[in-house]
């Protein structure tokens, strides 16, 4: 893998990252209790997560330049790690022996791709 493609990889991984920050953001916003409907979708944490999403959408697509289509996926597979992570420490979510399973799986997939792409 040239420097080039290393590069914009690393924007497609940190796009992935923040958007699992958005995920984390919005998972907030929906465990509270609003006055209204609007309140529900029209407050800070919300607008501020989808503005994020829709940043890592655009990073995406610039990184998609030099990034083959092939890779993308794998890249943006992290995001599950990510969350997964968040949800372990943010929210004290218990990971079962199901998602462990899973997340191997996906950490399998990233480093054969890696090895063998």
């Amino acid at each position: 893998m040239d420097k080039r493609v290393l590069s914009y990889a690393v924007l497609i991984l940190v796009g992935t990252f923040i958007s699992s920050v958005a995920q984390v953001m919005l998972k907030k916003a929906a465990r509270r209790q609003y006055a209204s409907f609007w309140q529900e979708y029209l407050n800070p944490r919300v607008i501020v997560a989808y503005v994020i999403f829709f940043g890592a959408s655009l990073l995406a697509v610039f990184a998609y330049r030099a990034v083959p289509l092939s890779m993308g996926p794998i890249l943006e597979a992290t995001g599950y790690i990510y969350v997964t992570i968040f949800g372990v420490v943010i929210f004290h979510e218990k990971l079962s022996p199901r998602k462990l399973l899973a997340l191997g799986l996906i950490l399998s997939g990233i480093v054969v791709y890696s090895l063998l792409g």
